[in-house]
């Protein structure tokens, strides 16, 4: 019976939203072999206890490879045929040079696309970004105008056009903002920034305004998407991922005031418009105010190695609303799972990272959530 479901083959299968995937086939009992392909290793890629257990589980299989070599990106497809590939393993960092996000999203993406032409999987799902779009305060449609907004986003847009001239059969989804357990970059150098303001006693304050739109998917979501369309999905077309939420910075300060009782709010339109004047000094400014007492908390909690940072890149602070229309692939029968963002899917991301001993819990936090093992049998 096992031998009848299909195989994926997940490249960057140990980052956050390839371990959350590979959880959700195994809870789902959707594969008969995950190959998870990935330059890093488990023991050095922050993976949590829980997540460890998955990665182990009997159907996972691990070969450890730089997908941006041609060589070795060869080699994840090897050995094997896979009913599904899904790229998940773009850089995700901000603030890069442009010869690292050409190497790691370009040249990578060319690198598996020429890999599915050859070995000819049923679907081959590319996780790009929705930050493509025009920034709008008008929710960006899968049709609506293409304009990168950040560098990470103009490769994506890049690898994205490369693709779609290969005889492939190519799914592309553009997520919003991704959230959710082990993110490290999406939303949570906002929730350290609030551990921060809580640490110092101070108010939290951010530029801009309440309404910069910032909106969500939860990775829960964006990983059933994933293999609803490998399931259901036509091939040739683009599906945006965003929740119901219509997330703002007004909202995320909300549900930190609540989590960490903090004060939240804004610096102001005037010292708004100065600090647009002048925006590498200001990010500098900010990001030292940070970045020193986190190292301190982290010191005080005996937390000597976390991936966490809140550090916050300055192409994210400019007045640049991300707006995403993610109503396409309910026409396809997905239903999102967490159409809404709440306190309590807030306070999962925290609670994970304070129980692995990378966050040092702030004064006055609820007790953290222990996290249920896993419903399978491991060997």
């Amino acid at each position: 019976m096992a031998e009848s479901k299909p195989k994926f083959l997940i490249l960057g299968g140990l980052g956050f939203i390839g371990r959350n995937l590979v959880k959700h086939l195994i809870d789902q009992n959707a594969a008969s072999k995950i190959r998870v392909a990935d330059k890093a290793i488990p023991e050095t890629a922050f993976l949590s206890d829980h997540f460890m257990q998955y990665i182990q589980h009997p159907s996972v299989e691990r070969i450890q490879c730089n997908l941006s070599n041609p060589m070795q990106c060869t080699r994840a497809f090897k050995d094997d045929h896979f009913d599904y590939v899904v790229n998940l393993a773009a850089e995700t960092k901000y603030g890069q040079d442009d010869t690292v996000y050409k190497q790691h999203i370009f040249d990578l993406a060319v690198n598996v696309g020429r890999n599915v032409e050859e070995h000819k999987p049923l679907k081959f799902i590319h996780v790009s970004t929705a930050q493509i779009y025009d920034a709008d305060k008008k929710p960006a449609k899968e049709t609506s105008k293409v304009k990168p907004w950040t560098k990470l986003a103009l490769y994506h847009k890049q690898a994205e056009d490369e693709l779609k001239k290969m005889s492939i059969p190519l799914i592309i989804i553009r997520p919003a903002i991704v959230y959710g357990p082990a993110d490290t970059s999406g939303l949570t150098p906002r929730f350290i920034c609030a551990a921060v303001y809580k640490h110092l006693g101070e108010k939290m304050k951010f530029l801009w305004s309440a309404d910069l739109k910032m909106h969500t998917v939860h990775v829960r979501d964006v990983c059933g998407a994933i293999l609803h369309l490998c399931l259901r999905g036509n091939p040739g077309e683009v599906y945006n991922l965003a929740d119901k939420t219509d997330t703002d910075q007004g909202k995320i300060n909300d549900f930190l005031g609540i989590l960490f009782r903090i004060e939240t709010g804004f610096v102001g339109s005037a010292m708004s418009t100065m600090a647009k004047l002048n925006m590498k000094s200001t990010v500098e400014g900010v990001n030292d105010k940070h970045c020193q007492p986190w190292s301190e908390m982290c010191k005080a909690a005996s937390i000597t190695n976390t991936p966490l940072s809140p550090f916050l890149p300055q192409e994210l602070l400019y007045n640049t609303p991300l707006s995403v229309d993610g109503t396409k692939i309910e026409g396809t029968g997905f239903v999102y799972q967490h159409p809404m963002m709440t306190p309590v899917l807030v306070k999962e991301v925290v609670d994970g990272y304070i129980l692995q001993g990378m966050f040092p819990q702030p004064k006055d936090y609820p007790r953290p959530t222990p996290i249920p093992p896993p419903s399978f049998e491991t060997k």
